[in-house]
């Protein structure tokens, strides 16, 4: 992932009240969450935990298991929006929800940008985000904490991601096959609010984007806040991606002051 290839940025007057981009990633010899065995579970999450104690600079940080977890962690996890929470009907239906919450947990850094969920849907979701647009900075942080655990793991283990020729980076969604990669700001958009939902899902289609409501894949939408991401994850590079959102985001963000004169806002 070559970030010096992303041209531009989010426009600085754009309304983006925050950026992350995640991606997915799987390891070879242990299997995918449906059926990796419990044996399989905790010796990928020991591995990972030697991996965390090797960060160093703005990637270094703490790791907080599941299982056995403080009160005061617990709430202060959830405060911060980081904790992943069991009772998923899809992952209990696909088995991914044995023997919870053994091996699995949160690792998070100091400054609270950077993040990595062991054993939950995927192996490993290895997340970068910040307050603001600056969607450089945050793709920056995620190609080295991505080759960080790599690196890391594979050192130790000799294990590297799970990879295919054809397919990319193997998940256990089929959704996230190729690049696993969403990219994503929360901004908001009156214009296109007071336009209509159908509207700009049609032009996030035209722009290969894909909006959400903040609450997440079935949350709902409140407000005039939306979560606008790239929709594809196959076929494309990571840099194409997060580029294809940067573009479309600035677009949207210019057409919404059109039509906030339109609807006379």
């Amino acid at each position: 992932m070559d970030v010096s290839k992303i041209q531009g940025n989010v426009h600085p007057d754009a309304p983006v009240k925050s950026v992350r981009i995640r991606v997915g990633r799987s390891f070879n010899g242990f299997g995918l969450s449906p059926g990796i065995t419990k044996q399989q579970r905790l010796d990928l999450e020991k591995l990972l935990i030697s991996a965390f104690s090797n960060f160093t600079g703005d990637l270094e940080g703490d790791y907080y298991p599941l299982l056995g977890m403080d009160e005061a962690v617990r709430q202060q996890l959830v405060d911060d929006h980081f904790l992943f929470v069991s009772g998923d009907p899809n992952l209990i239906s696909a088995g991914m929800e044995r023997d919870w919450p053994e091996g699995r947990g949160i690792f998070h850094n100091k400054d609270k940008t950077f993040l990595v969920w062991v054993n939950e849907e995927d192996q490993t979701r290895i997340i970068s985000m910040q307050k603001g647009g600056d969607v450089k900075a945050v793709f920056e942080r995620l190609a080295r904490a991505i080759n960080a655990v790599q690196d890391s793991v594979k050192k130790e283990s000799g294990k590297d991601f799970l990879c295919d020729e054809k397919y990319g980076y193997i998940h256990s969604c089929p959704t996230n096959l190729g690049t696993g990669m969403r990219a994503s700001v929360h901004i908001d958009l009156p214009g296109w609010t007071a336009e209509g939902l159908g509207a700009l899902k049609t032009r996030c289609e035209e722009l290969k984007l894909q909006p959400r409501g903040t609450r997440g894949e079935s949350g709902g939408q409140t407000g005039v806040t939306f979560d606008i991401s790239n929709k594809h994850r196959l076929g494309y590079s990571e840099v194409e991606l997060v580029q294809c959102m940067i573009d479309g985001v600035n677009i949207l963000f210019t057409e919404d002051l059109e039509l906030q004169k339109k609807h006379g806002l």
